[in-house]
Formats: C-alpha cells, structure tokens, sequence
C-alpha cells in the first residue's frame, strides 16, 4: 500500500497535465481541421498573417487562391485563421 502512495502524486500530476494541457489542445486541432474542411467558394477569411480576402478556388492538395486588394494568391488552407475568421464572420449587434 506504500508503494502506491508513493506513485500517487505523479499519477495524479499526468492526469492534471491531461486535463488541463493535452485534451483542449486536441479538441482545439480537431475543430481547426473541421474548419478548414468546411472551407467553400465565396467564403470571407483572414489568414494567420492577416490578410483578409474571399476564397476563389478550393484544390485537394490542400491549398487554395484566395483573393485580396493585392491580387489572386496560393495559400496553404492550414495558414486561414479560424478565430480571425469567426470574427470577421460573426452577426454584427446593434446598439440600441
């Protein structure tokens, strides 16, 4: 029963980390992934490096041209923020 106790207060220092570190990261990876797999023609985004434009053409590879003020240009679909977007997206309140 000693030998347990001993180990104890590791055993409950990984489940903490899993808790509090491991399992939101996970959860965070798996709706960045749903995100950019719902990604469709027409859609307004912002890039990780904030460049805002609408997306022009969608390729398998993983990549697609979004265009801006600057122009057409190839980006990886990973570099589209999902949070700069979903502000960018979200319904704007009026203010009574």
């Amino acid at each position: 029963m000693a030998e347990i106790q001993n180990f104890l207060p590791i055993i409950l220092l990984f489940l903490v980390m899993y808790l509090f570190l491991i399992r939101p990261q996970m959860k965070k990876a798996k709706q960045e992934k749903q995100f950019v797999a719902q990604l469709k023609k027409g859609d307004k985004v912002i890039t990780t490096g904030g460049l805002h434009g609408k997306v022009l053409e969608l390729y398998d590879d993983g990549t697609c041209i979004i265009e801006s003020g600057a122009g057409k240009m190839k980006f990886e679909r990973s570099a589209i923020s999902m949070e700069r977007t979903a502000k960018l997206n979200a319904p704007v309140k009026e203010k009574k």
